[in-house]
């Protein structure tokens, strides 16, 4: 089965470039992240009937709002007027989209574009939430549209409070935490109070909701209404900051403005967040190459830094490509500011180092897709390490070399000399409480030669006690592990893991440890590239190091939490649109939503990440022999939510029955067998015009035929009728109830007339 755009299943539903307006939300279409352009489409609340809504719902709760009371980083996204390849909820096939992948130096990210209110894409809600960070949304007014926009919005005290309201009703329901509010034009002054009524019911109504929401004041409009840029907070915008969680000062400050900013606002200096831009256009310390310069000052004046459009990297082709660069100008920021994040907090903790982006796809180390992608949702935990070169090893990000599970590895290459027995990085710096129990750690690895990668762990005691212990490979001697002597408190030898699921051609090796810590805290991984060293004494020269991390897993031990059977599932298949193929007369075209959910009583358990596959079945084939059909098994993408749509699927002649398979995935970085995951069943109809289905819904005049079928696994389908033939039987019973009716008067009048017949004769 072939699929449009390309030969295989890159992200179904997103083409090569987003298709022009007009755009209709309310027709099923590849979904997409769009914004809210008029106060009457937010005051009616047209966005909830829109198909595309939920898809649009972020499945990766924030663990916690609470901002730490130091200096913070915001980061506000604009990168070339927003929703650009990001738009795509179930992703693109473009490898080299935008990403941010330092979230560890993050605190707060804002979705930035110039419309009235501008959702965030769901992959970037995902991901930040995943890395502990809070998502704004935008909501912006600028220029002669807005100054209407605005006297409609704050016309009485009751319309500022309704479309309050609403923004918070938008943040609530596609679950990211609070906004930025930029007024960018002139107000009659007697609206000010209605404005101020605007920022104080927002930020009431976020916090009631969402406890632990971020409503933040841009620097604009002042309390007498005119647009003047203060660059600092005063008394001019203070008023607004005083009654919402903080301020984002427009960018021109000069070099003592923090600290007057962070005198004004007392106690609550550090929910000032000082405005960078990265172009440098008029902005302290010039931006760009420099950005630096403007966050030491920040940071010794005890305030925040908002840092807009960290994009300039990308926008600008920044040499030699966006990944070195972006991992330069990032490393900046952490120079000036230290690390914000720290991960892993809590079990399980899985990471495949994905940046959400990559040329092939690859699960248990087997590559079950080649085609580009992007999926910012994709990403996992973000190492912290610092990529590219060393006076001995470079770490990179390796797109094109295979990766044990998503679109990447970590790759370990260069010289390890005697005079540098072993090489360590940072990959993690987290806050694990460890109990009684001791924990496990798996990791996959693949390496040439003598190279070896291990891993170290440090831990702090309750007493302050620093312990670092050495995750050694399976086959370590005595000769490699004398030369960490000294440097460890503890080496531990790991063993090796046999895993079914993986191809041992493939040559990925998976190490295993349990380890006991009562009482101390994990806070540092390190990886550890080491070489065997040969049984003799003789003087070696330096060989090529060469090794790749894959994944790494912690957890509590014991078995991975099992899978829900599928026969706990309901699985829907709707607004199913066949059409004409391309392939010649016998082949078609199918768009459908499928759509699933657990049953009523089962629970809910939460799930946010299930990979979709296709089917196909020739006529002559079996429909319930799986093991028939593995070199059928196509991936097609994955969903975040539980609906996934398909857009015009090329099916071509002699095929009889397609199968969507949705493959159950959990935190711990484990798949549910295909065998074993739920699925929705379709018949390819030999003739579109005798197409069957179980339910008929509606007619589309411009469709062949739309229907929606239900399948609820484990249960016999009962059988609907065709809307057809359900009119034809109504018919025969309208004809059968009419004629009884004949018969009954014809009976009544006979009855009438004996009774007439008798009384005469006698």
């Amino acid at each position: 089965m072939a699929l449009p755009a390309s030969s295989t299943g890159t992200e179904q539903g997103a083409p090569h470039s987003a298709p022009d307006p007009p755009f209709n939300p309310l027709v099923p279409a590849p979904p997409v992240s769009y914004p809210i352009t008029t106060l009457e489409d937010l005051g009616s609340r047209t966005y909830f009937n829109s198909y595309h809504y939920p898809f649009n719902v972020s499945s990766v709760p924030l663990s916690s709002r609470r901002l730490p009371d130091r200096g913070r980083i915001l980061v506000c996204h604009d990168m070339q007027g927003g929703y650009r390849d990001d738009k795509w909820v179930q992703g693109g096939n473009n490898p080299d989209a935008f990403s941010i992948w330092h979230w560890y130096l993050i605190d707060i990210f804002v979705y930035f574009s110039h419309n009235l209110v501008t959702l965030p894409p769901p992959c970037w809600t995902n991901t930040a939430h995943r890395h502990g960070v809070q998502v704004l949304g935008t909501f912006i007014t600028e220029g002669d549209k807005g100054t209407v926009i605005c006297n409609k919005l704050l016309a009485t005290k009751e319309s500022a409070q309704l479309y309050a309201k609403r923004l918070t009703e938008l943040a609530v329901s596609l679950g990211f935490d609070g906004w930025l509010l930029n007024m960018e034009v002139q107000l009659d002054k007697q609206l000010i109070p209605n404005l101020l009524e605007f920022v104080r019911h927002l930020t009431e109504k976020m916090h009631s909701s969402v406890p632990g929401s971020s409503v933040i004041w841009y620097d604009s409009v002042t309390i007498d209404g005119d647009l003047i840029y203060q660059n600092q907070l005063n008394q001019y915008n203070k008023p607004f900051f005083d009654i919402c969680d903080g301020i984002f000062a427009n960018y021109s400050w000069e070099e003592d403005y923090p600290k007057l900013s962070a005198a004004v606002a007392g106690k609550r200096n550090y929910d000032v967040y000082m405005g960078i831009d990265v172009f440098g256009r008029g902005t302290y310390g010039g931006g760009q190459w420099k950005t630096n310069v403007a966050l030491d000052v920040l940071k010794k004046d005890r305030v925040s830094a908002a840092i807009f459009a960290p994009g300039w990297v990308y926008e600008t082709n920044q040499p030699p490509d966006f990944e070195t660069a972006q991992n330069r100008w990032w490393g900046l920021v952490e120079d000036s500011w230290g690390m914000v994040q720290t991960y892993p907090k809590a079990l399980p903790f899985y990471s495949n180092f994905d940046q959400g982006r990559g040329h092939h796809y690859s699960i248990n180390g087997n590559q079950i897709s080649s085609d580009p992608w992007n999926n910012i949702s994709r990403q996992g935990f973000q190492p912290f390490v610092k990529f590219g070169p060393s006076s001995t090893i470079q770490v990179l990000f390796d797109f094109n070399g295979e990766s044990y599970s998503g679109g990447g590895n970590i790759t370990f290459k260069g010289i390890l000399s005697d005079n540098s027995a072993y090489f360590t990085t940072r990959l993690f710096r987290g806050e694990l409480p460890l109990g009684s129990s001791p924990i496990q750690f798996t990791y996959s690895v693949k390496s040439g030669g003598s190279s070896k990668i291990g891993l170290s762990l440090e831990f702090s005691s309750p007493e302050n006690q620093q312990n670092k212990i050495l995750l050694a490979s399976q086959d370590a001697t005595y000769e490699s592990l004398s030369q960490f002597a000294g440097n460890f408190t503890k080496v531990l030898i790991s063993h090796e893991v046999s895993n079914p699921k993986s191809i041992p051609e493939l040559g990925w090796v998976l190490q295993e440890n349990s380890i006991s810590m009562k009482g101390s805290t994990l806070t540092e991984i390190h990886a550890v590239c080491y070489q065997e060293k040969p049984d003799t004494e003789l003087p070696q020269s330096p060989s090529e190091f060469y090794a790749v991390l894959g994944h790494i897993l912690i957890k509590a031990p014991g078995r991975t939490p099992d899978f829900p059977p599928a026969s706990s599932w309901i699985v829907e298949g709707q607004y199913i649109k066949w059409g004409q193929g391309s392939q010649g007369s016998s082949s078609k075209s199918l768009s459908i939503k499928i759509s699933w959910k657990f049953k009523r009583g089962n629970g809910s358990p939460l799930y946010n990440k299930y990979n979709i596959y296709l089917v196909e079945l020739a006529r002559s084939e079996s429909n319930d022999s799986m093991q028939r059909l593995g070199k059928a098994v196509q991936f097609i993408g994955t969903a975040h939510v539980g609906a996934f749509y398909i857009s015009k699927l090329a099916v071509p002649g002699g095929i009889s029955t397609i199968r969507f398979i949705i493959q159950v995935c959990n935190d711990y970085g484990a798949c549910q067998e295909l065998d074993k995951s739920p699925f929705f069943q379709l018949n390819v109809p030999a003739k579109l015009s005798a197409m069957k289905v179980d339910a008929f819904v509606d007619v589309d005049e411009e469709a062949t035929t739309i229907a929606i079928v239900r399948v609820v696994i484990g249960k016999p389908k009962k059988k609907v009728l065709k809307r057809e033939d359900r009119a034809k039987r109504l018919e025969i019973a309208c004809f059968m109830l009419v004629s009884l009716l004949i018969l009954v008067l014809i009976g009544q009048c006979l009855e009438c007339s004996v009774a007439k017949f008798i009384r005469y004769l006698f």
